[in-house]
């Protein structure tokens, strides 16, 4: 069995404790972790257009290329101390979407936390990215609320009633 689980900051703990509690033992576990491509590349592309080119140590692409590194590695450090078992560590870039469902070809499960308002029950509960990665998933998808999920009573009223 495959396991992929989806980290990202702020809610990659109940994707490690759902894998711990879900997922067999013996599993294959994949952390991964997707990072946006384009932040670094709009802060080159402005240093270079309106600084100018002679000072590249200046370039605050780099920086932010090197910070998004740090806490990628960071991140995944801390999930696989908490997963305390055998895992792969698995880091892409580009449309975070994109990506994770790329990964997702071939496992056998897709472990992902809720990235909306998570306030209230409800299909908000799911931001853009969470959504598209539910919705196009090529497998089973655990959906995990990174706390405790909202009270019964947050439910949006019947149609017609509201």
């Amino acid at each position: 069995m495959r396991v992929i689980a989806w980290l990202v900051e702020g809610t990659w703990p109940a994707c490690v404790d759902a894998v711990r509690a879900h997922v067999p033992r013996d599993a294959e576990v994949v952390l991964l972790h997707v990072s946006e491509r384009g932040v670094p590349g709009l802060a080159h592309g402005a240093f270079a257009g309106l600084l100018g080119r002679g000072h590249p140590e200046r370039d605050p692409g780099t920086r932010l290329e090197d910070l998004g590194t740090t806490s990628a590695d960071a991140l995944m450090e801390a999930a696989a101390r908490r997963l305390d078992g055998p895992c792969a560590r698995l880091e892409r870039g580009g449309r975070v979407e994109r990506e994770v469902v790329a990964a997702a070809a071939g496992a056998d499960l897709l472990v992902l936390a809720r990235d909306g308002n998570r306030d209230r029950l409800g299909p908000h509960s799911l931001g853009p990215a969470g959504r598209f990665v539910v919705d196009h998933a090529p497998c089973p998808v655990l959906l995990v609320w990174p706390e405790p999920a909202p009270d019964l009573t947050t439910l949006p009223p019947p149609p017609g009633r509201g």
